[in-house]
């Protein structure tokens, strides 16, 4: 009886533990959300401006600001100064390694983008072999943008209109792209206002922008209330609502993904959005507004950032389309002018598919609105085993994973990619060992820099991927033939050389014979790790 009485008194206050901290997360959530679904007249809007002018900041501006806002460390590599930026650092779900030099290129693009030097008018094109972390990349900017537009620091906001429908009564209608409420102030005006607060950011290195008019929805509501009023634009923005805005993925605000698909199940209107059937028997005319849907990838992403995937896999009607959002920073919805847009454009695209579009002139225009920035496989081994630590560790892997495991699974990744020096008389494992910044007798940086201009190209093409790496890995754990409590590297080397044998990146039996002995190569080194370490532990004992 004293038992059950002691058991229920413990589960009375488990309860009451679980209890206190659902009501204290949802005090939190309370707060959060409103903080986040802040709303407030335009005037109000107005002063929030003026304490911050940088929440009208367009596309590239925050994008750039977001990812600098974790800082940055400088790398030495090659008597050359990297930056590495932090907000690519490994962060538990996304983890992005050893890019440092190709992740400053394409930052030195946003910057330069950020300041209106031209290359905001181009399609950022990531560009690599597969599983060389393109999607990662673009998924951590996706992510990184819905957690910064919840920051002070990143706040936006956009607006809806307070309307009376045709019963009377009153009726909310939110802006289909939102917009920044500046928008709705006349040209003249908003360009006086524009430069008030450039002259209040005078520390900060690029210019505040308002560009283009508002779009159809929006022009609607303005040009009926502007009549009502007679021109008087202040009384039209007592319609106003300014709302707070936060950019999300999953709710397709500000932030969208397009992915080919087949020619007979997609068309232009999943960009440009689309008539919307039930309300044009409201409103009687396909040319109004109200009777269409501006939910097209191009439209939803107004603010923030458009996906590409397989970029290169677009129809040419898609193109079109494509070509005139990049250069011209508009997109034409069926039946209506062209809508202005504010959003960075991503595509990534693997090496056969960009070969294609060198090769291709009809593709001429899309080519010269492109700027590439390679993503090779990683070069370093050090930075290739992180990778592997990352996945297989001891809360995600139920074996023991034994010590030089994950570092020689990541040797064979390199040493698979890397090409043989015409120049110098080394081996391939020491050639890896030297790009990873270890000392080799004979060689200095000079060297490697050397060997890194003779092959320029170096993991664009060629060699195996992490991914690869991860199958073989996931399948001698899984295996029921290495039953062993423990994984290793004679275990994962017999899982690579089968799945070598089956492997199809291969082009002919000669590579696939020169990735057989290069995997023989890392065996060997692992023998003189051994070696190496048993006379190490003899001289000591």
């Amino acid at each position: 009886m004293e038992n059950k009485k002691e058991s229920s008194e413990k589960e009375s206050k488990k309860t009451k533990s679980l209890a206190s901290i659902i009501k204290r997360e949802n005090k939190e959530a309370v707060s959060d959300y409103r903080h986040l679904n802040w709303t407030g007249t335009f005037w109000e809007y107005l002063e929030l401006v003026e304490a911050n002018p940088k929440v009208i900041r367009n596309a590239y501006q925050r994008l750039y600001d977001m990812i600098s806002s974790y800082g940055t460390e400088e790398v030495e590599y090659c008597r050359r100064t990297h930056l590495k930026y932090n907000f690519f650092k490994d962060k538990g779900d996304i983890s992005i390694y050893g890019l440092e030099e190709n992740l400053m290129e394409f930052m030195d693009i946003l910057k330069s983008a950020s300041r209106h030097y031209g290359p905001e008018r181009r399609v950022v094109l990531l560009h690599g072999p597969v599983g060389s972390s393109k999607s990662t990349i673009v998924t951590a900017l996706k992510k990184g943008l819905e957690d910064y537009s919840q920051t002070e620091e990143g706040a936006l906001y956009s607006f809806s209109w307070k309307v009376s429908d045709k019963d009377g009564n009153e009726e909310i209608v939110p802006c289909p792209m939102n917009e920044e409420p500046l928008k709705l102030l006349p040209d003249d005006i908003r360009e006086k206002v524009l430069e008030n607060l450039n002259e209040s950011l005078q520390n900060q290195d690029y210019n505040l922008r308002l560009d283009g008019a508002l779009n159809p929805v929006n022009e609607f509501y303005y040009n009926n209330l502007m009549t009502k009023y007679k021109g008087d634009y202040r009384k039209v923005l007592d319609h106003i609502i300014v709302r707070r805005v936060a950019l999300s993925e999953k709710n397709r605000i500000g932030i969208g993904t397009f992915q080919p698909k087949d020619e007979k199940s997609q068309d232009a209107t999943e960009l440009t959005g689309d008539i919307n059937y039930r309300k044009l028997a409201e409103y009687g005319s396909e040319s109004d507004p109200r009777a269409f849907d501006f939910d097209g990838e191009f439209l939803v992403s107004n603010r923030g950032l458009i996906e590409f995937q397989e970029i290169l896999k677009l129809q040419t009607e898609f193109l079109y389309d494509l070509l005139g959002a990049t250069q011209e920073h508009r997109v034409k919805p069926r039946r209506f002018n062209q809508v202005p847009i504010d959003e960075v454009i991503l595509g990534h695209t693997n090496n056969a598919e960009f070969e294609k579009l060198k090769n291709n002139k009809f593709m001429e225009a899309l080519r010269d609105r492109t700027i590439k920035v390679d993503i090779p496989y990683l070069l370093k081994v050090s930075e290739e085993q992180k990778i592997y630590d990352h996945f297989y560790n001891k809360k995600s892997v139920n074996k023991h994973i034994a010590p030089h495991t994950t570092f020689l699974a990541a040797l064979f990744a390199v040493v698979s990619r890397l090409e043989e020096s015409s120049k110098h008389d080394m081996s391939i494992i020491q050639k890896a060992k030297l790009y990873d910044g270890n000392a080799v007798h004979g060689f200095t940086e000079e060297h490697v820099k050397e060997m890194m201009e003779e092959s320029p190209e170096e993991g664009l093409y060629g060699g195996v991927s992490a991914r690869f790496i991860q199958n073989q890995f996931s399948n001698a754990i899984v295996n029921p033939r290495m039953g062993a409590r423990s994984l290793n590297p004679f275990m994962l080397f017999a899982q690579i050389r089968e799945g070598l044998k089956g492997y199809s990146g291969f082009k002919s039996e000669d590579d696939k014979k020169g990735m057989m002995e290069r995997l023989e190569l890392v065996e060997k080194e692992y023998d003189r790790i051994v070696k190496r370490e048993v006379q190490q532990a003899l001289s000591s004992s």
